[in-house]
């Protein structure tokens, strides 16, 4: 079953060899890189927390730890440059095109109603009446 959030197969291709645990190399052979990358890519592309991870990809810290080693050893960065387009290189973008929302900006708030500000009927009510007690 092909999910969407999974690598597809030319990049996957154009990865593997780059990955940490292959079999033939020193320490432990890794039992499912793709399946690995998949989840990295799910929690990338879902923003979900670790711990939300779907049980499919295994255990959500076993998988966590992993990332954190790849990415001290700086493996994510030889995935990332082998899979970076080389048209993007120089890619510009424009703030014409592109909107900030307001509060971005900075932009001061509006003021919705009379916040803070008590009406004058009330303050009136409240002034003509004697002070009041709970007890009875």
């Amino acid at each position: 079953m092909h999910y969407r959030h999974a690598i597809r197969d030319e990049d996957w291709d154009r990865i593997k060899d780059l990955l940490p645990g292959r079999a033939g190399q020193p320490g432990v052979t890794a039992k499912d890189n793709r399946l690995f990358v998949d989840a990295v890519l799910w929690i990338a592309k879902t923003g979900a927390p670790w711990r939300d991870l779907p049980e499919r990809f295994g255990k959500w810290n076993s998988v966590w730890r992993r990332f954190d080693r790849w990415a001290r050893k700086g493996v994510w960065h030889k995935v990332f440059k082998q899979l970076q387009d080389p048209d993007l290189e120089g890619l510009i973008l424009d703030s014409t095109i592109i909107r900030a929302h307001s509060h971005a900006a900075g932009a001061k708030k509006k003021a919705t109603g009379r916040v803070g500000k008590s009406s004058k009927r009330w303050d009136a009510v409240a002034a003509a009446s004697g002070p009041r007690s709970t007890r009875r």
